[in-house]
């Protein structure tokens, strides 16, 4: 069972690229602007605010006609802490497997679309092929609002987005939004044997922390429930903590990150309001009788919207139709760029190669039967467009 070697030779090279969100991705950037140039492609940047990391979007084919837009994310998760049996950035291949950092999430999904330039211009399309490749999708998805705000300005719109996210090249129409606050809470310092002096930092961080847990128990309970997703409700998590130097101080500070994954019809910010209500009414007031310099204060890190493809939509029977699929689309927790080129306007399904059971972890593969299917995929989408 072997993928076309061409295939796994520019998945190795994609691979071999360090886009870890923390880093630049423009030498993937250019890497990709050099395949396309010698067929006269013209590639389109958008950059980020210190022109480290670039989104690219580029147009395959077709006349002044809308397109669909073959979309993914060029950063992957850091591999720091990981025990990896491989160098994650040189890629390996066991038996039916290719192991390295991204080769399912989602560079996979790349290297099949780029393996397929010459097929998408030989085909002679009457509906373009676009390619939309973002920078930092994982942490927030970032990069692809400035590729959306460009995208907005063109005359004729997509008519239709396919994310290739791992998802074992089943489709999926809908996904949750995820909302990312860091607290940075502000206490005062004493001694520890004298805690009336003080406002410990890390115990007003904790009581917050288990107000929302208290949260996510009710919904837990009381729903809203969607079935079609796992869990089938929002769901809260706190996930980062930091506070205090040595236990004989009172901390006076201390800062954790957390998130809400809503479902995609419920809005976030009742929860953060009923949060925030918690907080000036229990926990300020308190703080402030003890000193007025005190205070709790939130930023937002990332408000990624949730996509909700009707069930009904004319793109998914499409797909199906592709795939030669009869499985029922799915819902998934885990959040995608979906959301946004969907409030963009533009009908959107997730499918792609590999399986998010691998994404994020040590030893990422992705099965060379996933990229031959990927492969397929591409092939029939373009012998639809023409």
């Amino acid at each position: 069972m072997n993928a076309p070697p061409k295939t796994t030779d520019l998945l190795s090279q994609l691979i071999s690229f360090d886009t870890t969100s923390r880093n630049s991705n423009l030498d993937f950037i250019e890497f990709v602007g050099a395949l396309l140039e010698p067929y006269g492609i013209k590639t389109e940047l958008t950059f980020d605010d210190k022109k480290k990391k670039a989104n690219l979007f580029a147009t395959l084919g077709g006349g002044n006609q809308p397109g669909i837009v073959l979309s993914g994310h060029t950063d992957v998760v850091p591999v720091d802490g990981q025990n990896w049996s491989t160098d994650p950035f040189q890629t390996e291949i066991t038996g039916d497997r290719m192991f390295g950092r991204g080769a399912c999430d989602m560079k996979g999904f790349i290297a099949i679309c780029l393996t397929k330039i010459e097929e998408i211009l030989e085909a002679d399309l009457a509906t373009p092929i676009h390619f939309a490749f973002s920078y930092d999708e994982e942490v927030g998805c970032l990069g692809v609002t400035g590729l959306l705000d460009e995208l907005k300005k063109k005359p004729i719109q997509p008519k239709a987005c396919i994310i290739g996210e791992p998802t074992s090249m089943g489709v999926i129409r809908a996904h949750k939004g995820v909302l990312f606050k860091h607290c940075c809470v502000r206490g005062k310092s004493a001694h520890s044997s004298l805690v009336n002096q003080g406002v410990n930092a890390i115990t007003v961080a904790a009581k917050i922390i288990a107000y929302v847990d208290a949260i996510q128990q009710r919904i837990q309970n009381e729903g809203p429930f969607d079935n079609e997703f796992d869990p089938p409700y929002t769901t809260l998590h706190c996930g980062v903590m930091h506070g205090g130097t040595v236990n004989n101080i009172i901390p006076n500070q201390c800062e954790f990150d957390f998130e809400i994954r809503n479902l995609p019809d419920e809005s976030t910010l009742p929860l953060f309001e009923e949060i925030d209500a918690y907080i000036k009414t229990q926990l300020l007031p308190a703080m402030h009788a003890v000193s007025p310099d005190t205070g709790i204060n939130w930023q937002t890190l990332s408000d990624a919207p949730g996509m909700d493809t009707p069930a009904d939509d004319s793109l998914i029977p499409m797909i199906s139709r592709l795939l030669d699929s009869t499985v029922a689309p799915g819902k998934v927790s885990y959040g995608t760029e979906g959301g946004y080129f969907q409030t963009a306007g533009i009908p959107t399904i997730i499918c792609g190669p590999g399986s998010i059971e691998q994404a994020h972890k040590p030893n990422e593969f992705i099965d060379l039967a996933q990229l031959k299917k990927g492969e397929r995929f591409i092939t029939a989408l373009i012998g639809s467009l023409k």
